[in-house]
């Protein structure tokens, strides 16, 4: 596979301005696979220490956290780590908070040694210390784009296409990327189910892969037994796959809990980025996030394969629907446009939508590019769109 972020990590390397390096981003996306593969490669030494396997190794970060001395520790266990020949990977660093402290003092004391970490289900493991502001440089990794998909599967070319000018290829073209995006839509772009997919053919197999890592996010809620009520959690976490592309409502996304229980359960399935808030906003200026409403909102899904399982979409009807818009009420291609806007430009997501009362007049969503605000509209139906459209512009 190819990703994104593979030239961002290989500069990182080289950067007169390196910080430690800390890759965020929900489970199973390929963050491991990043470092091992990619950054790995370009340093004569490797040393990776996995705080989930290796908890008998948290103790060097018990007491004082002098790089030095923990160096020395490490050095016992894995031989010699040597500053500028040796990379040294923290893996599920979230599992031994003190380890992200110790980030920031390699950075003041050892600036010379490259050390990255990552992480899942971190900002839990924020809530437990301080966070080196300012010592660390940050990388969110997301499940595969339809750019990575289409070069994980062979098709090099067609990737290209893809991202430069569909719109001006051959409309036989045109109807290849479709079919792939077709296949994308139920594939997904979690690594693992990629993989499986390129390797096998199978949308069975495939779908069992999702299943699979579906249950080890629904073992994670057990994880957060003594902040809510897994029960809940699941609820909630269902029922926002169900809702993506309509604006919520806490009470709506569980009938048996509490909006106060239902928010507590959405606020923490952000926090783990298995799913992102997409707030309203007055698009009349930068940022937009200066105009974000929190109490007006939707919400998006980590990955578009995932939500399709998790929702049971009977894969043999919709995989013939002609158009891709109408696949599953149009609520694929929103979550497609969601991940692709996320992975592409950046961490947030708005849309807007006119507050007089009785209005249904809504942009799907709000990218801005070069300082300027551009409304993407996913609904199929050229009169909704329109109307939309023409109400923003008057606005």
């Amino acid at each position: 596979m190819r990703r994104l972020l593979e030239k961002q990590v290989v500069d990182w390397k080289d950067s007169p301005r390196r910080k430690p390096l800390l890759i965020r981003g929900a489970r199973q996306v390929g963050k491991t696979w990043l470092v091992e593969n990619v950054l790995a490669k370009e340093f004569a030494g490797f040393v990776k220490v996995d705080f989930e396997k290796r908890r008998d190794l948290h103790f060097i970060f018990a007491g004082e956290l002098e790089p030095r001395l923990i160096l020395n520790s490490l050095e016992l266990t894995f031989g010699r780590i040597i500053a500028g020949k040796t990379l040294l990977f923290f893996d599920e660093i979230q599992a031994c908070p003190r380890a992200i402290m110790a980030l920031r003092y390699f950075y003041e004391e050892l600036p010379e040694l490259h050390i990255v970490a990552a992480g899942s289900l971190l900002e839990f493991a924020f809530d437990q210390i301080s966070i080196p502001v300012g010592r660390v440089q940050y990388l969110t990794m997301h499940p595969l784009t339809f750019y990575e998909y289409l070069l994980a599967m062979g098709k090099d070319v067609m990737a290209e296409y893809a991202i430069s000018a569909p719109n001006e290829a051959d409309e036989s073209v045109q109807k290849l990327i479709l079919a792939e995006l077709r296949s994308f839509f139920f594939v997904g772009g979690m690594p693992e189910c990629v993989k499986t997919y390129q390797e096998c053919g199978s949308m069975v197999e495939t779908f069992q892969v999702q299943t699979e890592i579906i249950d080890s996010y629904r073992d994670d809620f057990a994880k957060y037994l003594t902040r809510i009520d897994p029960l809940c959690l699941d609820m909630v976490f269902l029922n926002v796959a169900k809702s993506v592309g309509e604006q919520l409502k806490y009470t709506r996304l569980n009938d048996a809990g509490s909006s106060q229980a239902n928010r507590k359960a959405f606020d923490l399935l952000v926090k783990a980025r298995m799913i992102h808030k997409i707030p309203a906003c007055d698009p009349s200026g930068l940022p937009l996030g200066a105009t974000a409403n929190p109490k007006k909102f939707k919400a998006s899904m980590l990955d578009i394969g995932l939500l399709q399982r998790l929702c049971q979409v009977p894969a043999e009807l919709e995989l013939q629907q002609e158009n891709l818009l109408a696949i599953y009420r149009g609520k694929l291609a929103e979550q497609f446009v969601a991940q692709e806007l996320l992975a592409w430009h950046g961490s947030e997501l708005y849309y807007w939508s006119r507050d007089a009362r009785g209005s249904s007049a809504e942009v799907d969503f709000l990218a801005v590019k070069k300082g300027e605000i551009f409304p993407v509209e996913v609904k199929s139906g050229a009169g909704g769109s329109l109307r939309r459209r023409q109400v923003r512009v008057q606005k």
